[in-house]
């Protein structure tokens, strides 16, 4: 792996360190590739549990690289739109990941930055993180990462954001449910690394990869054909290895880990 992004191994717990301070940790194609080639490898690493998305230094991550964008004003339509779509693969490396994803933001979150930090199931921020979708503040639009978000919250809220381009901070961004969780700076650590482990001890790696899976499915679908899928998948969980471990542990009164 590249010197601008490192991957640490801990257990079933993989970090994923973006490592370009002196620009920000701003995403150029060069990282976007190779972050895209470090998901693929870890979504289907087996004795993976979670992924943890974080910067080496602050910020977490400044949005798109400005010489990048300088490059993209010559471009064609043709190859921005292929640049467009690596982005587009990398973002759904991580939110279609069948892996428990958190992001640790320490510092500012912006542009694509702030995409990539809310694309996680877990958001765990230092109160002086700051959080944006600032791109409409350059000509630019937040186009993938606004697929993404609308599953996550309101339109009204989307509107506000998406077309203010305001700059907030981790306090707002918890009331909003782009953040689960604001913790002090010298914890956030510690607390990333306790709430990664308890997932891996109590939960059913099977049962959450497809609790994920059905999560991003069923907002496309209609009632009748969401319960439906919802029925069917229900029914074939009833069967796996998993459940039976479970519900075997349950009725026996037995303590449980999941590793």
């Amino acid at each position: 792996m590249s010197e601008m992004l490192r991957i640490e191994m801990d257990g079933p717990v993989a970090h994923l360190i973006l490592n370009r301070p002196e620009k920000r940790n701003a995403l150029s194609a060069e990282l976007v590739e190779h972050m895209y080639q470090a998901m693929l490898s870890l979504n289907a690493n087996d004795s993976l549990r979670v992924v943890v998305i974080r910067s080496a230094e602050k910020p977490f991550c400044a949005g798109a690289d400005l010489g990048y964008l300088t490059q993209l004003r010559s471009n064609t339509l043709e190859e921005n739109e292929a640049d467009s779509q690596r982005l587009r693969q990398l973002f759904d490396a991580i939110y279609l990941s069948p892996k428990y994803i958190i992001s640790q933001v320490e510092g500012p979150a912006l542009a694509g930055g702030c995409g990539l930090a809310t694309l996680a199931d877990c958001c765990v921020a230092t109160p002086d993180a700051t959080f944006g979708y600032t791109e409409v503040k350059i000509g630019f639009v937040p186009a993938l990462v606004m697929v993404y978000l609308r599953e996550k919250v309101s339109g009204a809220v989307m509107s506000d954001i998406l077309l203010s381009g305001r700059v907030f901070g981790a306090d707002e961004a918890k009331s909003l449910q782009l953040v689960q969780q604001v913790v002090p700076a010298e914890e956030i650590a510690q607390f990333v690394q306790n709430h990664a482990n308890q997932i891996c001890d109590t939960t059913s790696s099977q049962a959450l990869a497809k609790v994920k899976e059905m999560m991003r499915a069923i907002p496309a679908m209609s009632r009748d054909k969401a319960l439906d899928y919802a029925a069917k998948q229900n029914a074939q969980a009833r069967g796996s290895e998993d459940c039976r471990k479970g519900i075997d542990a349950f009725l026996n009164k037995q303590p449980l880990k999941w590793r």
